[in-house]
């Protein structure tokens, strides 16, 4: 038979969760009106009563997706008004996609992101049986070690952190304390449509587990803290992997993530794809086990081929012995530049950085131009010279070429941006500089 801690004790369970949080500016509490925000607000604004603590606040957040939800922050704002704490409630558009769980909880969180100011705490309600549902939900997806680790008890936030402070206490212990204090809470209905995965998961598939294995939910919480334990470890081993492969970019103006291939090929295919799903997971959402063979592709390429990696939020493109992540500008269609009307004052490029004149402006007509083939540039002392030549002996790769801003002055070909010799040389004390973009667009 399953036992259960008496749910006087939550407030001291929640303690040591909450103990690290007790200096930031301010607690949030996500508070969707249902079983277990309420608990949660109930404890905190109890605690608050007895304890120093940072002001307390609730953010409901309005779906909009079935009309029972109308009356949701009315009920939030009652139960709020008699703890004394403060509700602001957001409305949010869920954007359709295949997963509606998943679209709606995109927008709820990038609302509760939005609503923290620095060093703010969010606090949310997932317990263990969450824990448990989640487990169970990722391993019917076929889910590898990184999306079957549990759910943290605490992660960055927009400008603040997320806290889970609940995810040691089970469903059945919240729903005796809610009732012990007489609690009242939203049902939503759409928690009991077995349409939905996780309903079904905690509706059919766990009940009927804990009838057969009454700790099921406990025991899958603490397999998922297992697996996040060795997902830490396997992190540790790709930074130790990624050390040398970060360094060697020998053009520091290309702002965009790198990493050197050598480094990486000489490890074994499973540290090769540890290294990368560590590297990649900021930057992109990941591929599953079957469009591995991308890297594969890239990595094993000629080196005179234009090998590409196309994932879900960029592309992955192998030169200059480097692998290059693009996203964002880099993968738009660049627009047509022409006059530069004032030297003096930066040149915004649409889709493209900034081009600036770095020392004495030169005098004359200027104009930005992008290469098409075929361009000759007069080097004083050196002749005429082709400039795909040269950008081959700089080692420029080619997704750069393109986008290189090159300036002429009277039609001729004066100066290529960045390139020492090639940005004014012998033609006076200026260089074009060029502040190239970057696709910095790190996900959350």
């Amino acid at each position: 038979m399953t036992t259960h801690k008496h749910p006087h004790d939550l407030p001291a369970r929640l303690a040591p969760a909450l103990a690290p949080w007790r200096q930031a500016p301010a607690w949030h509490v996500g508070f969707s009106g249902g079983l277990d925000s309420t608990v949660l607000l109930h404890v905190l604004a109890d605690l608050a009563r007895r304890e120093t603590l940072p002001p307390i606040y609730a953010i409901h957040v309005h779906h909009g997706l079935q009309a029972a939800a109308d009356a949701w922050p009315a009920h939030c704002r009652k139960v709020c008004d008699a703890l004394g704490v403060s509700l602001q409630v957001i409305s949010v558009q869920v954007k359709a996609q295949a997963s509606l769980e998943q679209a709606a909880r995109d927008a709820r969180y990038a609302a509760f992101s939005a609503a923290l100011k620095s060093g703010e705490v969010l606090m949310t309600a997932q317990h263990q049986d969450d824990q448990a549902e989640t487990l169970l939900f990722r391993l019917l997806r076929g889910a590898g070690l990184r999306g079957l680790a549990a759910m943290p008890v605490s992660r960055a936030l927009g400008q603040g952190s997320l806290l889970r402070p609940l995810l040691g206490v089970s469903r059945a212990d919240l729903d005796a304390y809610a009732r012990e204090h007489e609690l009242t809470w939203i049902e939503d209905p759409s928690n009991d449509d077995p349409r939905f995965s996780r309903n079904y998961l905690r509706n059919q598939v766990l009940p009927t587990l804990t009838s057969r294995w009454p700790q099921a939910a406990a025991n899958l919480a603490r397999t998922a803290g297992h697996l996040d334990e060795a997902q830490q470890l396997l992190n540790e081993l790709a930074e130790q992997d990624l050390g040398a492969a970060r360094a060697g970019n020998r053009l520091p103006w290309v702002v965009v993530p790198s990493l050197a291939l050598a480094p990486l090929v000489g490890l074994s295919a499973a540290r090769q794809r540890n290294a990368l799903r560590h590297w990649l997971s900021p930057l992109t959402r990941l591929p599953d086990s079957d469009h591995w063979r991308g890297w594969e592709d890239l990595r094993d390429a000629n080196s005179d081929g234009r090998p590409v990696w196309r994932l879900a939020d960029g592309e992955l493109h192998r030169a200059q012995g480097r692998i290059w992540w693009l996203a964002g500008d880099f993968l738009e269609p660049l627009k047509v530049v022409s006059t530069w009307p004032d030297l003096h004052r930066p040149l915004t490029l649409p889709g493209n950085g900034q081009l600036c004149i770095d020392g004495d402006v030169p005098a004359g007509m200027f104009e930005v131009r992008y290469r098409q083939g075929g361009e000759i540039l007069h080097l004083p002392g050196r002749g005429h010279r082709d400039l795909k030549r040269l950008l081959n002996e700089y080692g420029i790769p080619l997704f750069i070429r393109g986008r290189l801003p090159l300036l002429y002055r009277n039609g001729e070909l004066w100066a290529v941006a960045n390139l020492p010799e090639l940005n004014a040389y012998g033609r006076g004390d200026w260089r074009l500089h060029w502040q190239a973009p970057t696709n910095d667009q790190s996900l959350s």
